[in-house]
């Protein structure tokens, strides 16, 4: 899949067909849309693109607000959003930056300057609740009367449900919130994960027993907090059971390097030999989050840090053993 920021450059197709939306966590009601466009854009003989926005906009306008309170949980990282993007088949992404001229923009400017003259666009797929330009003044009804005028056809889709249940960004930040994995990995389609970068931290965990992977996040809010039994991949050939703490650390300094920022702290239970001590750095990492045993707590001191962290890592140990214990015997179930 090809990514562009903006939509004026010029190895971007002359035409498309588009999906306009914010796309956090690329659920399963996103993927029934994607599935949709795909197709559309066969039967066109045009690459299929979705638009989607950075930051989200209702991040842009707590800020505007001095309100950070109003800016929403994220669901997934933008290289997240993008990796599902890829993954569904996607031929091109356009991440236009939501800024001042943007949320200014009126509806009948954003269809002709950027959906025509910038992406020159064939066909154009929104959501049910789809609305867009300066004050949200631009809705489906607007968009489909464009079409007719300017040659391009416009197409609705439907909300998706899973056990009678809408499928939405809120829908898995409700359940991210709640530690439903369960629920939320059957509304994504496949479990949490997150994914970056390993760097380098303060580096307490090698001194208390408990070298941890590092991924760090610029300006998120993560819509799940807590410990979680996990499964780690790209370290191995098989990904590794661990345990990690998605959150600021409660226990420590904030003053530290990470100062109070979001953290994603994994601790392998089973570390590869041939991976050596300091073998994982720069590595990019994706951290499966399949069972949430806690929410974070505050130790009082690092020998109490400790036992919790020894603790969770047993809890964690049964959890992966039950559910090997419960596969044994589905497997042994299918054999008879």
């Amino acid at each position: 899949m090809k990514i562009f920021r903006g939509y004026q450059h010029p190895a971007l197709a002359s035409q498309c067909a588009l999906t306009i939306g914010n796309f956090d966590g690329v659920h399963r009601g996103h993927q029934a849309m994607l599935a949709l466009l795909k197709n559309e854009a066969q039967h066109r003989g045009v690459p299929s693109c979705v638009m989607s926005f950075e930051p989200h906009p209702r991040d842009y306008f707590a800020a505007v607000a001095h309100k950070p309170e109003l800016a929403p949980a994220r669901v997934a990282t933008l290289r997240d959003k993008l990796t599902e993007l890829a993954r569904c088949g996607i031929d091109q992404c356009v991440v236009l930056p939501f800024n001042a001229h943007l949320a200014s923009q009126p509806p009948e400017a954003f269809i002709q300057d950027v959906l025509v003259k910038g992406l020159g666009v064939r066909y154009v797929l929104v959501g049910d609740d789809f609305r867009f330009g300066a004050k949200r003044a631009g809705d489906y009804a607007l968009l489909d009367a464009s079409g007719e005028r300017l040659g391009f056809d416009v197409a609705r889709m439907n909300s998706y449900e899973v056990s009678n249940t809408r499928v939405s960004s809120s829908a898995v930040r409700e359940a991210l919130a709640q530690g439903q994995m369960g629920r939320v990995a059957s509304l994504l389609g496949r479990p949490y994960s997150i994914s970056g970068h390993v760097v380098h931290g303060r580096k307490l965990g090698r001194d208390i027993g408990f070298r941890t992977l590092n991924l760090r996040f610029s300006h998120w809010k993560p819509a799940a907090s807590g410990i979680f039994a996990v499964q780690v991949h790209g370290l191995s050939d098989a990904p590794l059971a661990g345990v990690a703490n998605l959150g600021i650390r409660p226990s420590l300094d904030p003053g530290d390097v990470n100062a109070g920022r979001v953290l994603l702290e994994t601790y392998c239970l089973g570390w590869p030999a041939s991976l050596g001590q300091e073998g994982a750095y720069g590595k990019i990492i994706r951290v499966e989050l399949l069972h949430k045993l806690h929410d974070e707590l505050k130790y009082d001191g690092l020998e109490a840090l400790q036992a919790g962290i020894a603790k969770d890592c047993e809890d964690a140990r049964a959890y992966f053993s039950s559910m090997h214990a419960g596969t044994s015997r589905q497997t042994t179930r299918d054999r008879i």
